[in-house]
């Protein structure tokens, strides 16, 4: 029975972590619009910041801890399925501009 209820409730956070996007910071909309980069594409560094200095006290710090730990864990691989439904993993470095000067 308990195991069940886990299973409904690790379904459900898998859910709500897909739906969810950076609302705030670097990788928020301001950055990567129109809502941001979703939190399971985060960097595993950007987390772990949060994991030293603390984080939010609110349903998203509850999904990035989440994301965090999976990430420290090697389950990363979790959030392909959300991945392939999204399009692919989001790029998170700049465009780079080549000027090539023959």
């Amino acid at each position: 029975m308990l195991e069940e209820e886990l299973k409904k409730q690790a379904a459900a956070d898998l859910a709500e972590i897909e739906r969810t996007h950076m609302p705030f910071g670097k990788f928020g909309p301001k950055f990567f619009p129109p809502r941001g980069v979703p939190i399971y594409d985060l960097p595993v560094e950007y987390l772990r910041w949060f994991a030293v200095k603390g984080f939010p006290e609110s349903r998203l710090g509850e999904l990035l801890r989440i994301v965090h730990q999976m990430k420290v864990d090697g389950a990363d691989c979790a959030f392909d399925a959300a991945r392939a439904r999204a399009g692919g993993k989001r790029s998170l470095r700049q465009p780079r501009v080549r000027e090539h000067k023959f």
